[in-house]
C-alpha cells in the first residue's frame, strides 16, 4: 500500500465551510486511488495559539509515510504550513495547490496559488524535498500526477528495505552486471546478499520428497511441453528452485540472480531457465540471470512504482525504426501471451535443456537499465511500442531452431540512434505502460541521473 498523509491548509478569515468542501473533495480523490492508505490530519488555520496545527501533528504522530501531502486550498501565511511541516521534512512532500470556481459567471476563488507560490521557495530554501503540483479551474484534480510522485516515494522507502540474493558474482567475467556495495546502500538502500552455490547444493538434500513431487506434478499439469520430456529434468528443476527457495526465505530477498554459464550450465550442466520460473511462481520474486545486480535493481524500482512483476530482456539486433528484445531463457507468466510453454532443446555445448517459448506480452512498454558510472548513477529510460516480432532465431539451437521469447519495440521517446548512444547494458527491463513521470520522479529523488 503507498502510504500518504494529508493536510489542508487554509487562512483564517476564508469562510471555513468553502475550505471544507475543498479538503473533502481532494480527499475523496485521493482515496478513490488503488492501493492507498490515506491520513487525514485535518483542515490547517493560521489561528495564533496553533491549535489546528497541533491536531494535525497528533493525527499524523506515529504514521509511516511514502510522502506528505500539503493540500493549499487558500491563502494561509506560511508560518502555519512549516509548523506542522517540520517534523516530517525528512518525508518527501507535495506542495498541491486546489484552485478556484466559476459560480453565476464569474471566476471565485480563495487566492489558494497566493498560498503556494509564498511557501514553495520558503521550502526549497529550507532543504525540503518536494513536488509542486497545481489544480486548474474546470479541470479534473492532477490525480494521476500526484499518483506519479506518490510512487515514487513508495518506491524510494520500499528500497530502503529491499534485499536481493546472488548465487555466485560475475558471470562470465561481465563488467556491466557489477555493483558498488557502499554507494548502492547508501545511496539507494539496497542490501545485496552473496552465496556460493555449494549451499543450494547442499540444501537439496534437506528437501521434503513431497514437494518435489508437487512441484513436478505442478510443471506437468499448467506448463505445455513441447516435445517428450524425463521426469527427472524436471525434478532436478524443481529441488534447484526449492534449494534456492530455502535461502529466500531465510534471507527475505525479493530478487535473486544464479550464476547462470559459468555455474549452473558449466558445473552442474542444468541450464536454469526453469529453476527462475519456479521461483517466481513459488516465491513471487523477481528474477534476472547472470548476476545481474544493477538489472535486479532496476527490476525492484519498476515493481514499486508500477506494481508489477517486470521481466528482463536483452537486445539482440538494431533496425531502422526499431529494436528486437528478447531472451535465451525464460520469462515470468506476468509477461507471458498465453500458455507457459517449453520446448526440450540443444545449444552449442549442452546437450539438452529446457527453454521457454512461450510468447510475450505486447503493449506499450517503458524500458529502463541502472547503470553506476565514474561514481554516478544514471538511469537510461525509454518508451516505446512493443509488438510481436518477426520471425527470427538464435543460431546454434538444433533445429528446428525455437523462436525465443522477444519483442520488436518502436520507441516513441527517441529514435534508435539515440537510443543506441545511451544503452547501457545488454540487459534491460520492461514494464507494461508509461511510467516517464513517476521514474523521472523517482530518479530526482534518489539523485539518479537521467539518460
Amino acid at each position: 500500500m503507498k502510504r500518504v498523509g494529508f493536510v489542508c491548509f487554509g487562512e483564517v478569515n476564508t469562510p471555513f465551510e468553502r475550505l471544507v468542501l475543498k479538503h473533502d473533495e481532494a480527499l475523496k480523490e485521493l482515496k478513490n486511488l488503488p492501493d492507498y492508505t490515506v491520513t487525514d490530519g485535518g483542515i490547517v488555520i493560521d489561528d495564533p495559539a496553533y491549535d489546528t496545527a497541533k491536531a494535525a501533528l497528533r493525527k499524523l504522530s506515529g504514521v509511516e509515510m511514502d510522502c506528505l501531502i500539503l493540500c493549499v486550498a487558500g491563502w494561509i501565511p506560511t508560518h502555519a504550513v512549516i509548523y506542522v511541516t517540520d517534523p516530517w521534512r525528512h518525508i518527501p512532500m507535495i506542495l498541491w495547490g486546489l484552485c478556484g470556481w466559476h459560480e453565476k459567471g464569474r471566476l471565485l476563488t480563495t487566492a489558494d496559488q497566493a498560498g503556494t507560490t509564498a511557501i514553495r521557495p520558503a521550502l526549497e530554501a529550507m532543504g525540503y524535498t518536494f513536488q509542486y503540483i497545481y489544480s486548474i479551474v474546470n479541470q479534473p484534480l492532477p490525480v494521476k500526477r500526484i499518483d506519479a510522485y506518490v510512487s515514487a516515494c513508495h518506491a524510494r522507502r520500499k528500497l530502503r528495505q529491499a534485499r536481493i540474493g546472488t548465487m555466485g558474482y560475475r558471470d562470465m567475467l561481465l563488467y556491466g552486471t557489477q555493483y558498488e556495495g557502499n554507494s548502492l546502500r547508501g545511496q539507494l538502500g539496497v542490501e545485496v546478499e552473496p552465496f556460493e552455490m555449494l549451499e543450494m547444493v547442499q540444501n537439496m538434500d534437506t528437501l521434503d520428497p513431497a514437494r518435489v513431487a508437487e512441484g513436478v506434478a505442478f510443471v506437468r499439469e499448467h506448463w505445455r511441453i513441447q516435445k517428450p520430456c524425463e521426469d527427472s529434468v524436471i525434478e532436478k528443476g524443481v529441488k534447484y528452485a526449492l534449494a534456492v527457495g530455502k535461502k529466500i526465505e531465510e534471507r527475505g530477498y525479493e530478487a535473486v540472480s544464479l550464476i547462470d554459464v559459468d555455474g549452473m550450465k558449466k558445473l552442474l550442466g542444468f541450464p536454469p531457465a526453469m529453476v527462475f520460473m519456479l521461483l517466481e511462481h513459488n516465491y513471487h520474486v523477481l528474477t534476472v540471470p547472470e548476476n545481474d545486480i544493477m538489472g535486479a535493481v532496476t527490476q525492484l524500482i519498476l515493481k514499486y512504482l508500477t506494481g508489477q512483476i517486470v521481466p528482463y530482456l536483452e537486445y539482440y539486433e538494431f533496425f531502422e525504426n526499431s529494436m528486437l528484445i528478447g531472451v535465451p531463457d525464460f520469462i515470468p507468466e506476468a509477461a507471458t501471451e498465453g500458455d507457459v510453454e517449453l520446448l526440450p532443446a540443444a545449444f552449442g555445448l549442452l546437450s539438452s535443456s529446457l527453454l521457454n517459448v512461450s510468447k510475450v506480452r505486447t503493449g506499450y512498454v517503458t524500458c529502463a537499465r541502472l547503470v553506476y558510472i565514474n561514481g554516478t548513477y544514471k538511469m537510461h529510460m525509454y518508451t516505446a511500442d512493443a509488438r510481436t516480432p518477426r520471425p527470427w532465431n538464435e543460431y546454434g539451437w538444433e533445429e528446428p531452431a525455437p523462436q525465443l521469447p522477444s519483442l520488436e519495440v518502436f520507441p516513441d521517446s527517441c529514435t534508435v540512434e539515440e537510443f543506441a548512444q545511451k544503452v547501457s547494458g545488454q540487459h534491460v527491463i520492461v514494464a507494461y505502460g508509461d511510467y516517464t513521470d513517476s521514474l523521472k520522479d523517482f530518479c530526482r529523488l534518489m539523485d539518479i541521473e537521467m539518460m
